[in-house]
């Protein structure tokens, strides 16, 4: 076996390139992730637990959806097929995996069982206790029978297949193999839960954590050796071979936590990669862009020890971050040790715009946003960005494209490219992130944002004239109109270098 050789920087770059826009099938089971943030401050007088008064709340996709959504941070195109309720939830559900532009036309509706919810009681950064709603009846026959019909279609189309099993029923025998085969040639890789691993059969990669593999393998092999974190790589690529005969997958690829990833490979060889962690945060959701990374490096044409090795240096970047949070390509290079300036770190998808509002808002900080054109930055843009900063934490403001703009303003608009106006707000301190949006208005944005303070000019007559104000006030968020500059737009300045 020829050693493997770590791909230098311009490669990783190369790969992260050939892997956006590549279409994903995402097949499993999606829930809600439910935080409930507070402190906890006393003990309760009726019984010897702790009060935790909760200051906010909120919910973000869990289980095959985060998936979808490691995946749109990678700049993927995913559609998701997953079962919720008609519940509320479900509707959240569906309007969140929207707003980050996941395709939900996969997403099927049960009325027979609620959308699965986890909900954490997080007190300061001390998690305390996870509250679950859910049910593990079977799912019906026909809506398996439906989805199996769908995911034969999807998967003919798409670049890869992910299949992310929670043990909630979606991935049965016959969902599994609709995908498999429907996928032919193109990898599809499956992250294990429960005893039925035989529905992975044909597999490009299976991957599950040392713990799902040791209770595999004790389960097949009682008197066979046991895994544990403590177990040498040599033993961990040996038991991944084992499964890997025995379930007839090509390649079995066994994450270890804090030790790295462990693969057995389809030839007969075998490899292991040390954590690349220099910080452990959280390794909640770590498993999740193991898979995203590996399975999206797959779709761009990737070996699979290079898509292992990339997945394996992706968690090292996530698991530096609390929460089930995602990993953007910049942070992978970063984990590489490349260094970016602060205004390129500030040019954030809507996913990633996203992700950075959620883990703010986890830290106890306030979001602000605005949007505009930013034609030709003056005074009177620097003042209201500026004085919106000073209403938060952080400010993330939303650029129209040039196409945007001139639907907008006419055919003579916009005067600089969009890439030069974002670069130049990137530029300005008080600016956190910019995000482009194409549409006529910025409310696809804002739901995928959620600010706790819409900003702008003081030019609106009041608060319903500015998009999305109705949607940030169901967040508890506030509108704020700050008085523009007298004299200052970009048509004056356009004017005034016209000689008009």
């Amino acid at each position: 076996m020829t050693p493997f050789k770590e791909p230098d920087r311009e490669a990783v770059r190369a790969l992260l390139r050939a892997m956006e826009g590549r279409s994903v099938l995402v097949v499993g089971d999606g829930m809600l992730d439910g935080y409930l943030y507070g402190t906890a401050a006393r003990l309760s007088p009726e019984a010897p637990v702790q009060v935790v008064q909760v200051e906010r709340e909120e919910y973000l996709l869990g289980g095959a959806a985060n998936v979808a959504k490691c995946l749109v941070a990678l700049g993927a195109k995913v559609s998701l097929c997953c079962v919720v309720g008609t519940d509320a939830h479900g509707q959240q559900f569906v309007d969140e995996a929207q707003s980050l532009g996941i395709d939900t036309r996969l997403v099927f509706r049960d009325p027979a069982r609620p959308t699965t919810v986890k909900t954490r009681i997080v007190a300061g950064r001390q998690h305390m206790l996870r509250v679950d709603r859910e049910s593990r009846t079977p799912l019906a026959e026909k809506l398996l029978s439906g989805i199996a019909a769908a995911v034969r279609a999807a998967a003919a189309g798409a670049d890869a297949v992910l299949l992310s099993d929670y043990a909630k029923g979606v991935l049965d025998e016959s969902v599994c193999a609709a995908a498999i085969r429907a996928a032919g040639a193109k990898p599809v890789l499956a992250d294990p839960k429960g005893n039925h691993w035989e529905h992975y059969a044909h597999a490009t990669v299976l991957k599950p954590n040392w713990r799902e593999a040791a209770a595999f393998l004790a389960a097949r092999e009682p008197n066979g050796p046991s895994l544990s974190p403590q177990t040498g790589d040599r033993d961990v690529e040996q038991a991944a071979h084992r499964l890997r005969q025995a379930l007839g997958v090509r390649n079995v690829l066994v994450t270890r936590g804090a030790q790295g990833v462990s693969l057995a490979c389809a030839d007969g060889a075998s490899v292991s990669f040390p954590s690349r962690a220099t910080e452990v945060q959280d390794e909640a959701g770590a498993g999740d862009v193991v898979a995203a990374a590996a399975c999206l490096a797959l779709a761009a044409g990737a070996d699979v020890r290079t898509a292992a090795w990339l997945g394996n240096v992706a968690a090292g970047a996530k698991v530096a971050k609390f929460g089930t949070h995602t990993v953007s390509d910049y942070e992978i290079l970063e984990a590489l040790g490349e260094r970016f300036p602060q205004s390129e770190r500030k040019l954030l998808t809507k996913a990633q715009a996203a992700e950075l509002a959620a883990t703010l808002r986890a830290a106890g900080k306030k979001v602000v946003f605005t949007n505009g054109c930013f034609d030709i930055l003056h005074l009177g843009h620097g003042t209201l960005l500026e004085k919106a900063r000073q209403l938060g934490d952080a400010l993330i403001v939303g650029v129209n494209t040039d196409a945007s703009v001139r639907r907008l303003k006419g055919p003579d608009r916009p005067v600089n490219p969009e890439g030069d106006r974002a670069r130049l707000l990137t530029y300005m301190g008080c600016v956190d992130a910019v995000v482009f949006f194409d549409d006529d208005t910025p409310i696809g944005l804002i739901k995928a944002v959620k600010p706790d303070v819409i900003c702008k000019g003081g030019d609106y007559r009041g608060k319903e004239e500015v998009v999305g104000w109705d949607l940030v006030e169901s967040f508890g968020g506030r509108v704020v109109l700050i008085d523009h500059v007298a004299g200052r737009s970009t048509s004056k300045v356009i004017e005034r270098a016209a000689g008009r």
